[in-house]
């Protein structure tokens, strides 16, 4: 009980009220512990540091609700469409390649292009997390609160899940600095930034892999984190 509950009950019990009025502060206890709750009882909710602010600038700024846009051929790094026509029905979609960009932008590698085709590429770079990551600065997240609390704090963490059907995409996002509580994570995942076949500055993860049943619905997204070199981008 807080200090505020005892000390109000400590009056109560201390000073003879008439039985309505005693009645009617003890409602008024009980519904101002509750507002405190819903104020102060999710203070749980992750705070973002000095770099979780930097990290998430860095994503607001490279436009990615309007660049790597699905059904065009673009240039990885930039996102910008090439002179170049869709002939065919296919989605050409840029999860992997805006995801490959982004790590640049933060001194990271993540397997791209020459290394690997853009086309089709979060697949293998979820192979390539779980084969080569460790030895490339990468390390596995085990939980969605974990990623959060981690891109919070700035640290560059992806969400990405293989698709079993190797002739379809899997798909890859990052995880960007926001202040999520954890039953939020728990049901929606952690907040991220994503080309795809929807690209989005913000949104959940479960909407954000939405078009991938298996990913959010049974727990087969993973989650893979690389330290950010502030010092280092501060001087760029």
């Amino acid at each position: 009980m807080s200090a505020f509950s005892l000390g109000v009950t400590n009056v109560m019990t201390e000073t003879r009220l008439p039985k309505r009025i005693h009645e009617s502060l003890w409602v008024w206890l009980f519904l101002g512990s509750m507002v405190i709750l819903c104020f102060f009882g999710s203070s749980d909710a992750q705070e973002i540091t000095e770099q979780g602010q930097r990290l998430a600038k860095l994503l607001d700024s490279v436009d990615v609700e309007h660049l790597w846009l699905a059904h065009q051929y673009v240039d990885w790094r930039t996102g910008r469409p090439k002179d170049k026509p869709v002939s065919d029905s296919k989605p050409h979609t840029h999860c992997s390649a805006f995801v490959a960009a982004a790590a640049a932008k933060l001194n990271i590698y993540i397997l791209r292009p020459p290394e690997h085709s853009a086309a089709m590429l979060a697949n293998p770079q979820a192979d390539w997390l779980l084969r080569q990551g460790k030895e490339n600065g990468w390390r596995a997240v085990g939980t969605a609160e974990e990623a959060q609390r981690l891109a919070n704090r700035g640290i560059l963490v992806v969400a990405v899940y293989k698709e079993p059907a190797l002739e379809r995409s899997g798909h890859i996002a990052i995880v960007r600095p926001h202040e999520n509580s954890p039953k939020r994570i728990q049901e929606e995942g952690p907040q991220v930034t994503q080309a795809g076949m929807e690209n989005y500055t913000s949104t959940s993860l479960k909407e954000g892999f939405r078009h991938h049943k298996r990913a959010w619905e049974r727990g087969e997204v993973q989650f893979f984190s690389h330290e950010v070199d502030w010092r280092i981008m501060a001087k760029e």
